[in-house]
């Protein structure tokens, strides 16, 4: 990171904290509805626009997702008194809670999965992320659609790791815990399995009581919260995308929610009919992996490929994985010379 984004880092955290202690203090005081609305809006508005202080695409990337996103949505469920925020929380808890995918230990769930990485996992995944990054120096000779591939395993590797280290921070400083971004989605059978209890759990979690709840109130039809939640999930990242490639939205992400969406509500259709045929899990699974990643290369990535900003990213992992290779052989060579000299 940049000089200049270190400095943007310092001066949006101290933002993002001031808003926070704000948001808090004016809960404690106003009751849910109308009132919080009105004293949010302030904040609700600043924060998409606190990501583009950043240079690089990363720290951009990961703001909007924390701050546009999920901070957003943890507000607005705040202001009906709902959510995982509670004014009563203590300040720093608040402040990590409303600008992460953070939650209390007391707070999480039982669960079957871990709900982070152990050292073993980090260390594996982390290296496979480097092999990816390595390869993409041969990129001008690979197959598109193999590049394209991994793309996908850098996005799901990285989104990992990113909140892996999150996690330990957290645990560290705070004795929070983060949500599980993932649970294996690899094993999903179905697409709703896959969206909704494997990839990326922090967004449905907040889908659901925010859009997918008040729509089949409001119509009374499950598909059509299904579908308003994937509609509002594609709209969300067209904003992501944007934050990205700094282009105008294209559309075709929220093409590629609204198309998952349809055929999530045509799956549980079908699944509704005991007697139908599907596919056994050792087939189910292959289908729904092949059918999210040939969607992916048909919508997903063109918005972010067609700019360029795949060229940027790869660009900074390189010059990260070169920072960290230089920082390791000279902390070796420190601790060598360092030996040498007491033996």
């Amino acid at each position: 990171m940049a000089g200049g984004d270190l400095r943007s880092l310092a001066l949006v955290s101290a933002v993002v904290t001031a808003a926070m202690c704000y948001v808090r203090f004016a809960a404690r005081r106003l009751r849910p509805g109308l009132p919080r609305l009105a004293a949010f809006l302030p904040v609700l508005a600043v924060l998409p626009f606190l990501p583009l202080a950043f240079r690089a695409v990363h720290p951009r990337a990961i703001s909007g997702f924390f701050l546009a996103w999920l901070a957003e949505f943890k507000l607005l469920l705040l202001v009906n008194g709902q959510g995982p925020l509670h004014p009563s929380l203590p300040l720093p808890a608040f402040v990590a809670v409303a600008s992460g995918p953070v939650r209390l230990r007391s707070d999480k769930p039982a669960q079957t999965s871990p709900s982070g990485l152990d050292l073993v996992s980090t260390a594996i995944m982390a290296a496979l992320l480097a092999v990816i990054v390595s390869l993409y120096r041969y990129e001008e000779r690979m197959n598109q659609y193999l590049l394209l591939t991994l793309y996908a395993f850098h996005m799901y590797l990285a989104m990992e790791l990113v909140l892996a280290c999150a996690a330990a921070a957290a645990r560290a400083v705070l004795g929070l815990d983060l949500e599980p971004q993932f649970d294996r989605p690899y094993l999903s059978e179905s697409l709703r399995d896959f969206w909704g209890r494997r990839w990326n759990l922090s967004v449905p979690a907040l889908l659901r009581p925010c859009v997918y709840r008040p729509v089949r109130a409001w119509l009374g039809s499950a598909p059509a919260g299904v579908l308003a939640t994937f509609l509002v999930s594609g709209l969300v990242h067209e904003l992501m995308f944007f934050y990205i490639t700094l282009r105008p939205p294209t559309g075709e992400a929220t093409a590629f929610f609204a198309l998952h969406g349809a055929c999530a509500v045509a799956e549980a259709w079908w699944a509704r009919h005991d007697k139908w045929w599907r596919p056994p899990p050792l087939l189910a699974t292959p289908l729904v992996l092949a059918f999210v990643i040939v969607t992916a290369f048909w919508l997903f990535f063109p918005p972010i490929t067609r700019p360029g900003a795949d060229k940027v990213v790869i660009a900074e992992c390189e010059a990260a994985v070169a920072f960290l290779r230089d920082a390791g052989a000279w902390t070796a060579g420190s601790v060598r010379s360092v030996w040498t000299g007491r033996s």
